[in-house]
């Protein structure tokens, strides 16, 4: 009893045969139209070609090309072969190339140390972009404070920081990332606030909100002079680390304070925040890509740093201040 070539058990037997390569030729046969065009191609005899053709339609019990002297014709069942073929064709290149990235993908992990709270779009779009790149490599991110960032660096406890600098310390490598003007400003509850007509002599007995790091010999220790040299007699009455709780406390209405004037806009245009003089601002202070240059570095970590100065060469200082990536 013969069996039924449509039956599930022939069809799997069909599929168990089938050989690509023979797909692959039958599918230049079709687009060259000829079969010494797909030898040519295919860097094979002709009868090669010939014969893979017909091993194919044995496998699939089915004629797929019609040829008769000059006349060369592809058959119903030839055509669903052909857009199969470039289906799985396409599919195999894709293959080929996943795992030819998989290979090439950097595994590793890398520590980065930041000083806190960096308000910038390029910033948010570089780690957006160096996580879908390189997604097998770790990322460890700490906040500390600036002088801590520098030494921690210098000691080669981290891949990288970026921190606030004013004299980049021997041995260690850095590209300029932001330049950052700091300007004054009081909260929301403080009786400043709203106020138009504000001189500087108006705030000389405020008291203030500061950084802890704006001592003297620190990274931001320009404000410390500024303070002194305009005179201001106020009290020191509240200090953090950390951006985020010095604006909370200047909202509070503690005091008058310093903070980055690009990172407190929404502050400014919701009223939680107030601009005061001088209307030049108070100081600039740079923050800086650091790393150590004799540092033994993984493949990940060399990725990092080349990936993070390549990211930020793209756009201009002032347009890495943006919330919001420049067009």
């Amino acid at each position: 009893m013969n069996e039924d070539p449509l039956s599930p058990v022939a069809t799997a037997r069909k599929i168990d045969r089938l050989d690509w390569n023979l797909l692959r030729t039958f599918l230049v046969i079709v687009q060259e139209r000829s079969i010494s065009g797909a030898a040519i191609k295919l860097h094979i005899t002709q009868s090669a070609v010939s014969q893979a053709l017909r091993r194919l339609e044995q496998q699939l019990d089915r004629r797929l090309i019609e040829r008769h002297h000059a006349r060369f014709a592809v058959t119903q069942a030839g055509e669903e072969v052909r857009q199969a073929a470039e289906a799985i064709h396409g599919s195999v290149s894709q293959l080929v190339n996943d795992v030819a990235q998989a290979e090439e993908q950097t595994v590793g992990r890398i520590h980065v140390l930041v000083a806190s709270r960096i308000h910038s779009a390029v910033y948010d779009d570089f780690w957006a972009g160096f996580h879908r790149a390189h997604p097998r490599i770790e990322v460890q991110l700490d906040v500390l404070p600036s002088s801590e960032i520098v030494s921690v660096v210098q000691q080669r406890g981290a891949t990288a920081g970026i921190a606030l600098c004013r004299q980049i310390p021997k041995r260690l490598d850095h590209k300029l990332f932001l330049q950052q003007r700091y300007a004054l400003f009081c909260g929301r509850n403080h009786g400043l606030f709203g106020r138009p007509d504000i001189r500087m002599e108006d705030l000389l007995g405020e008291d203030f909100v500061s950084f802890a790091s704006d001592a003297l010999g620190d990274s931001l220790s320009p404000l410390t002079i500024f303070r002194d040299q305009r005179g201001f007699s106020g009290r020191i009455v509240a200090t953090s680390s950390q951006h985020d709780e010095v604006k909370r406390l200047l909202v509070a209405g503690f005091g008058i304070g310093c903070l980055p004037e690009h990172s407190v806009q929404a502050d400014l245009a919701e009223g939680r925040l107030w601009r005061l003089p001088p209307g030049e601002g108070v100081c600039a202070a740079d923050l800086h890509l650091l790393w150590h240059g004799d540092a033994h570095r993984s493949a990940a970590e060399d990725l990092f740093i080349a990936s993070f100065r390549k990211h930020i060469d793209n756009y201009s200082l002032p347009q890495r201040l943006l919330a919001t990536l420049p067009q």
